[in-house]
């Protein structure tokens, strides 16, 4: 964005050097990218009367001029009185012009700082020309280059005099700011001149005139007999207003005004006199108005009566914007239309409007439109169809809801200066507008910003940014926030406020009297901590993919997206849900390392997932933290058991007996789609003996495997951190010492019915080595599971019994054995 000094002039009187300045609102209010002197551009560029203008003999368009320049310019060729002569070609050259005189040694405009093009004297034709007369191209303010700039005591608003300086009749003697828009993101008010004048009167310390008017006296809210308002959202657009006006008797462009050096200053392309009324009331007051043909919207209507309505773009919907390009519509973009139904689209709402309904030189009566859309539509609708105007830069800030009338008003004060006449009041949808109010402490403000700023300085410093002081107290002061402070909410962003007026660079620079003691990590800080050293000893490597993923990840592991949050204000389209779980971003990264020819190899994340079905808490979604693993091997058919030795590892080291279930889909919502036959659901037991999931591991279906192109021996799991921490919390960590004496390995073999799970088996077993007398550590592990026949399993169990105090003979190993079967034989046979 850029903003003209001189422009800041006329709401900020005695503004500092322009050095001074720049360096003051760099510090206290946006980022600036660069500083131009326009005045060197044009500071040659002098005002002169055309004395006489003959005919080149032998030239069919060339005219020999006579110049009269005040004296102005030294060192340049003169005649017996003093004029200056010129050839010049253009078609509309006469005597008693007044013109733009480029003299010889100064730089066309056109090519300043590209070729710098300098003037000379020569011959043409055989006649002396000394520098040039120039058209506004050649000026480089404007397109224009049939014929020169003729300049008029109406466009001068003076009393032209010969050797007026070009520069200061039309304010061209300034300096433009160009600013860095995203450090403005969250002020849209500051997108207009008025805005940014208020800012700079208040880091000044200057009380800021308001040249704003609020009163709603000629604001009409509902409908009337022409016109009516239907938004078919509020959400897409909070408020809408209009007003029109008659243009028989509008006003022939100028060529030049000084309005339009402005526009084209600020990077605004000037196109007719209605369009850039409201182009420049947008650069003022910051919010963008868009000018309709009424006989054209009457026309596409079928009426008088005009129905406008706001609404989303339906499916497959095509519009014509202005310079006759097509564009195919999405659903998310918001269209004015008109129509009984709405029907006939002729706006992209807050982006372009509609080559059928565009002003022209036909146009008699013209509707004005100021509304307020939703930024985060708007914001796709900007990088879905690449419009990037100034327009819908500003609305994607957030533009302040009441300003589009005060911007609708501006336009009708200014209107009559163009020839246009008010026929209608401004309509608006609605006038609701409450004000806020906020109590600040003192004190608190001191406290936060290590200042020693008294009442009356934090009350003159937001006064002279247009807050109100509805009472002030001893230490306290209620304040009425002005509607175009968007970003005002709580006491600190006073703070803030008061702190960045004043200037942070003028708070003492004093180190804070608290404790430097750091703050004792959080429960689950730690858990995590610990997850990522155990698994890392483990060999697997951490990864961190983002929380924000694309639709087709859904897809692939067929998880429902409208249980996701998607994300309005993406960056990028390929980031537009948040997750629901990590084990998917995961998958999505194996194919990738195989390539890189990484055959075996385990990566985890720790990281947070929502979904809608998880509800709100405090306004905000509920998440939950989880941890993710996935294990592939291309030389190995039995990924399940490295991934559940990963988690048997890792939950073993947190001090959690693992219990392992028989997988049930509609009880693992938690990762993508898992083959039911190779996996399980996975948990502990409470202490009163009730089943606590966590989580689920298993090897994926062929569909998911295809669509993330996984190698077969692919297996994974997901836990969630959230419902372990207390049981992490509650382990004992007991410490073993090795036996002095020789271990001892048995295995036992039981023949069972197919229907008796090895974690039964298991959980028999263990419970009868807890009775065993503490004379030894029995450890077991699974050996092998054998289907013996359509009905039974056999499967064989290992048990190493390392003795305390003796070494072990036969007859207290085969007790120990004994005691083992007897607790397992009720569930099958052993053999």
């Amino acid at each position: 964005m850029i903003i003209s000094v001189n422009w800041l002039k006329k709401f900020v009187a005695d503004l500092p050097p322009v050095e001074e300045l720049v360096k003051i609102i760099g510090a206290r209010l946006v980022e600036i990218e660069d500083v131009i002197n326009l005045n060197e551009k044009y500071k040659d560029v002098l005002v002169v009367k055309v004395i006489s203008a003959q005919k080149v003999e032998g030239s069919d368009h060339l005219n020999l001029c006579k110049i009269d320049d005040g004296g102005k310019r030294q060192g340049v060729e003169r005649d017996y009185d003093g004029l200056i002569q010129v050839v010049c070609g253009a078609p509309n050259m006469r005597t008693g012009l007044f013109v733009a005189w480029l003299p010889p040694a100064s730089i066309v405009p056109e090519t300043f700082k590209k070729e710098d093009f300098v003037l000379g004297s020569r011959k043409l034709m055989g006649n002396m020309s000394n520098g040039m007369i120039a058209s506004i191209k050649e000026l480089d303010l404007g397109e224009e280059h049939d014929g020169i700039l003729e300049i008029t005591n109406d466009i001068a608003n003076k009393e032209l005099c010969a050797g007026d300086s070009f520069s200061e009749i039309f304010e061209l003697d300034d300096y433009l700011i160009e600013v860095e828009n995203k450090s403005l993101t969250h002020r849209p008010d500051c997108f207009g001149n008025i805005g940014f004048a208020r800012e700079v009167a208040g880091i000044l310390g200057k009380k800021f005139k308001e040249p704003l008017c609020l009163n709603t006296a000629s604001v009409v809210e509902g409908a009337n007999n022409e016109i009516s308002i239907d938004i078919k959202d509020e959400k897409l657009c909070s408020s809408y207003a209009v007003a029109t006006f008659d243009a028989v008797n509008l006003k022939k462009q100028e060529s030049l005004s000084i309005e339009k050096s402005f526009l084209h200053r600020s990077g605004v392309k000037a196109i007719d006199p209605i369009t850039d009324l409201a182009n420049f009331i947008m650069l003022e007051v910051g919010q963008p108005l868009h000018t309709f043909d009424l006989d054209k919207l009457e026309k596409l209507h079928g009426s008088k009566d005009i129905k406008i309505t706001i609404r989303n773009a339906f499916q497959n919907e095509k519009i014509v914007v202005l310079g006759n390009k097509e564009i195919s519509l999405a659903e998310n973009d918001i269209v004015i239309a008109v129509g009984g139904e709405g029907q006939h689209a002729v706006a992209i709402a807050g982006a372009i409007g509609g080559e059928a309904t565009k002003i022209d030189n036909s146009t008699k009566r013209v509707l004005v439109e100021s509304a307020t859309f939703n930024l985060y539509n708007l914001r796709s609708t900007q990088m879905r169809h690449g419009i990037f105007s100034e327009a819908i830069t500003r609305f994607t800030k957030g533009i302040p809801r009441m300003l589009n009338v005060v911007a609708l008003k501006k336009f009708a004060e200014k209107s009559q200066q163009i020839g246009l006449s008010q026929s209608s009041n401004i309509l608006i949808n609605s006038l609701k507008n409450k004000a806020q109010e906020l109590s600040v402490n003192v004190e608190k403000i001191n406290n936060i910003l290590g200042t020693n700023f008294s009442i009356d300085d934090i009350s003159e410093t937001l006064l002279n940014v247009g807050f109100k002081i509805q009472k002030q107290e001893e230490n306290a002061i209620s304040i009425v926030i002005p509607f175009w402070r968007t970003d005002i909410h709580i006491m600190e962003d006073v703070a803030e406020e008061v702190g960045r007026l004043k200037g942070y660079d003028n708070i003492s620079l004093t180190l804070p009297k608290r404790t430097f003691k750091p703050v004792e990590l959080s429960n689950i800080d730690k858990i995590r901590m610990e997850i990522r050293e155990i698994l890392s000893s483990a060999g697997a490597n951490e990864v961190l993919t983002y929380s924000f993923i694309h639709k087709k990840l859904l897809e692939n592991v067929y998880q429902d997206e409208s249980n996701s949050y998607k994300i309005i204000n993406s960056i990028s389209p390929d980031l537009q849900y948040y997750r629901q779980t990590i084990l998917p971003s995961l998958l999505d990264k194996i194919n990738s390392n195989v390539r890189s020819g990484y055959n075996e190899f385990a990566i985890f994340e720790i990281n947070k997932v929502t979904r809608k079905d998880m509800g709100i808490r405090d306004d905000v979604p509920v998440e939950e933290y989880r941890l993710a693993l996935a294990y592939t091997n291309n030389d190995s058919e039995e990924a399940f058991y490295n991934a559940k030795q990963y988690l048997e590892f890792l939950l073993r080291k947190l001090g959690i007996k693992l219990v392992v279930k028989p997988f049930n889909i509609s009880a693992a919502p938690l990762a993508g789609k898992f083959e039911p036959k190779r996996s399980a659901l996975v948990g502990y037991y409470e202490h009163d003996s009730s089943f606590v999931m966590i989580g689920a591991i298993g090897e994926f279906k062929k569909s998911v495997q295809r669509s993330f192109k996984l190698p077969k021996a692919t297996a994974g799991f997901e836990i969630v951190i959230d419902k372990i921490i207390d049981q992490w919390l509650e382990r004992k960590m007991n410490i073993e010492l090795p036996s002095k004496f020789q271990s001892i390995e048995r295995d036992i073999s039981i023949r069972v019915n197919n229907k008796v799970s090895y974690d039964d088996l298991l959980k028999s077993l263990e419970n009868k080595i807890n009775k065993i007398d503490n004379e030894c550590a029995i450890k077991i592990k699974p050996v092998d599971i054998y289907r013996y026949d359509q009905d039974n399993k056999n499967i064989t169990f290992r048990f190493k019994i390392s003795p305390y105090d003796r070494t072990f003979n036969g007859e207290d190993i085969n007790k120990i054995i004994t005691a083992l079967q007897d607790s397992i034989i009720e569930l099958g046979t052993v053999i």
